[in-house]
């Protein structure tokens, strides 16, 4: 009998390692079944991942692309985001109950294309001789699930509609930077990403509006309150517009960006 896929994805959501976290995500078959209503408990710690070196943001080193290292550190930091993505998107299925059962393969459905987008860095990574774990790194994505995970509209608000979304914005420029430092493998897969994730943001989009609907909410007057109430950072340019457009933000929603909440 097939796993259900809540559970499935809070064991997978558990597992440090990402060969453990990729089979079971290959697990999940277009059949595999739902319960909308179960109450789940993570039997350790979230999220499971590989050992890392976490620092503020402040605290990460600039090296420049131009060298080895410097390319590596960067692939790193993208490898990292994307291992992020895959546990936040897998802590949004088990966690938040009674939704439709089309949110919970929506987000199922990221999971293993973010899973996709770590293998390409990692893999990369390692072609740099290292491995993801050699660098100190971040915690941000994760921090702010934890800070929205008692209400699933301010995480949807807040992780795909904003950090996630920041990621449509430093695509072209985390290219470019690739590119013109050499590594063109590297610059084949932000376009792969950049792909993939205005499909992500848009999901995210679409369950924000659908959950703003259910309770008579206002998009914006919500998303300015719940950033201001969760402490989310004020966005700064440049931005994608064409992919804020694609991945489904509106031109009210765009002509604020960057602005006070």
């Amino acid at each position: 009998m097939a796993m259900e896929l809540r559970q499935l994805a809070l064991n997978a959501l558990c597992k440090n390692s990402w060969i453990e976290k990729s089979r079971l995500l290959a697990q999940v078959l277009p059949d595999t079944p739902v319960d909308l209503r179960s109450i789940l408990e993570p039997q350790q710690e979230i999220p499971g991942r590989p050992a890392l070196s976490l620092v503020l943001p402040a605290q990460l080193k600039q090296r420049s692309v131009h060298t080895p290292k410097g390319r590596a550190v960067l692939i790193h930091a993208l490898a990292h985001i994307e291992f992020n993505a895959i546990n936040l998107a897998l802590d949004v299925v088990w966690r938040f109950a009674n939704m439709p059962e089309a949110f919970y393969r929506e987000w199922m459905g990221v999971a293993q294309e973010e899973s996709l987008h770590f293998d390409l860095l990692n893999t990369h990574l390692q072609s740099l001789d290292h491995q993801y774990g050699d660098f100190p790194a971040h915690d941000g994505l994760w921090e702010m699930a934890e800070r929205t995970k008692g209400d699933l509209l301010a995480r949807l608000a807040l992780v795909p509609r904003t950090l996630e979304a920041r990621g449509l914005d430093a695509s072209p420029q985390v290219r470019h930077k690739l590119a013109s430092g050499g590594d063109p493998i590297g610059a084949a897969i932000i376009d792969v990403i950049l792909r993939d994730e205005i499909g992500h943001v848009a999901i995210g989009n679409f369950w924000f509006r659908w959950l703003c609907a259910q309770r008579a909410l206002d998009p914006l007057e919500i998303f300015s309150l719940l950033a201001r109430t969760h402490q989310a950072p004020v966005l700064k340019g440049p931005f994608n517009f064409d992919a804020r457009r694609a991945a489904g933000f509106d031109e009210k929603e765009l002509e604020v960006l960057g602005l006070p909440y």
